[in-house]
């Protein structure tokens, strides 16, 4: 009996990200590269993926084309990439049981990022 990999990739139009395809059912060891497409102006983007057993985790962080933080790439068998434009790539091959997972992608403007930014408040602890 074959074991099939189920991968979704959410597609969340009106922010302005697009990914696809939106469902990929693969077997054990093809080659799977989902696709995302921001908005254009948006430098900063990030790919996660969740599964039942881990919840949502953290892969890999582009600033334009430039790969700046690979910290979540679980293993050999995942890459990415960011072509022309904004669009990002996100391969895993061969894929195996524990890739089945919902892929997401997102983004957002640097410009308005830091035109608006947080205001850090102090934790008070109260004195015993």
């Amino acid at each position: 009996m074959d074991e099939k990999i189920i991968l979704e990739m959410q597609r969340h139009t009106g922010a302005g990200v697009s990914q696809s395809p939106r469902h990929r059912i693969t077997e054990r060891g093809q080659a799977v590269s989902p696709g995302c497409d921001p908005i254009s102006d948006h430098a900063p983007l990030y790919w996660y993926r969740q599964t039942l057993e881990q919840g949502l985790e953290f892969l890999i962080h582009f600033f334009n084309k430039n790969a700046t933080n690979m910290s979540g790439m679980p293993n050999d068998w995942f890459s990415a990439e960011r072509r022309k434009g904004s669009s990002s790539t996100l391969k895993i091959q061969p894929t195996e049981q524990g890739n089945s997972a919902l892929y997401l992608c997102a983004s957002y403007s640097a410009i308005a990022w830091h035109s608006h930014p947080l205001s850090v408040h102090k934790l008070h602890t109260p004195s015993p």
